[in-house]
């Protein structure tokens, strides 16, 4: 009899699992339905949406927040979040204005300031919740967005920096043909850190903190030095968004980067990753950087109010979030 019971209690454990696998694949697929559909919609509304010139544009658009997502991302596949990740850029690219722009120093060592400030501010993320222990990223993270953006806005009294030098400017300056420079970029990040999750120990031990963060430190993981990696990439990524935007507008300012958490988050909600942790693919987060970037765009381009625009994407998030905590109840068997 117990025999038995113990089939059955395995029988109904490959099921779940392939209703949670199949579950995944739908909602993938829909939303890979919804940014076409979403262009389809955009292009009857505006005929100029589909015009290489427009579609170009959002493509530079989007390589900021898709660069910004990678970070955040990691956060949540950790089970956590990154709050600060606006705030980080503003300040890793006022640090770089400051000594570029106003001490002279060589362009590629302003370049690496910038992104050595983002990976430092990232890591005092990751510190304050392995080491402080912090009761959840959030309390560490919205402590951090505030330091950074008043620092940001004490270091040159608020005022904008611009005049950098080409070299800072090729990120977001240039292009190859018609294809930006920043958006082949994208293209690279995304493709190593696929890489990185799904082929290095590393990677999958990021997947394991998410799904059960005790099970991983019995297991042996060293789950605190995994949650530093994770939060220090995520400034380091928050610096890079920020030296393409500063080289596409070949300017710093220290408001720079206000909201671009809130839309990472919905991006890498949409895409398919979990508020739970443990769940999600980089790929799958680029498809909900794209469906952002249409929607704004799309937005813009039929003059709808900023107010509206801003309303769009509160809902998205709503939407995404209770899609996924739908979705998790699927996975668990309907509980």
């Amino acid at each position: 009899m117990a025999e038995v019971g113990n089939a059955a209690l395995a029988a109904a454990r490959v099921r779940a699992g392939r209703n949670a696998a199949m579950t995944e694949r739908i909602y993938q697929l829909g939303v890979l339905i919804s940014l076409i559909l979403l262009g389809g919609v955009m292009t009857l509304l505006s005929p100029r949406f589909l015009t290489v010139d427009n579609l170009m544009n959002v493509a530079s658009q989007a390589a900021v927040s898709a660069i910004v997502s990678i970070g955040m991302f990691l956060a949540i596949l950790t089970a956590g979040i990154d709050l600060s990740v606006g705030s980080i850029l503003a300040l890793s690219t006022m640090v770089m204005g400051v000594v570029c722009v106003n001490w002279g120093l060589n362009p590629y060592a302003s370049i690496a300031v910038c992104l050595g400030t983002g990976s430092l501010l990232g890591f005092l993320n990751g510190i304050m919740l392995t080491k402080l222990r912090l009761p959840h990223p959030f309390i560490s993270t919205l402590g951090m967005q505030k330091m950074a953006r008043g620092i940001a806005l004490v270091i040159t009294a608020a005022a904008p920096i611009s005049m950098f030098p080409a070299q800072v400017q090729f990120l977001g300056n240039n292009s190859v043909g018609r294809v930006p420079v920043s958006f082949i970029l994208v293209g690279v990040l995304y493709g190593g850190m696929f890489l990185f999750l799904t082929r290095t120990t590393v990677g999958r031990h990021i997947y394991a903190v998410g799904g059960n963060k005790e099970a991983s430190r019995l297991s042996g993981i060293k789950v605190n030095t995994i949650l530093n990696l994770v939060y220090t990439i995520s400034g380091f990524t928050a610096a890079l968004a920020g030296l393409v935007l500063a080289g596409r507008v070949n300017a710093v300012y220290p408001l720079a980067g206000i909201d671009y958490e809130t839309d990472a988050i919905a991006a890498v909600i949409i895409g398919g990753a979990s508020f739970f942790g443990g769940v999600g693919t980089i790929g799958n987060t680029i498809i909900g950087v794209l469906l952002i970037a249409v929607l704004r765009n799309g937005l813009n381009l039929m003059n709808v109010d900023s107010a509206y625009q801003t309303f769009s994407i509160g809902a998205v998030i709503i939407i995404a979030v209770y899609v996924d905590v739908l979705r998790q109840r699927v996975m668990k068997g309907g509980k």
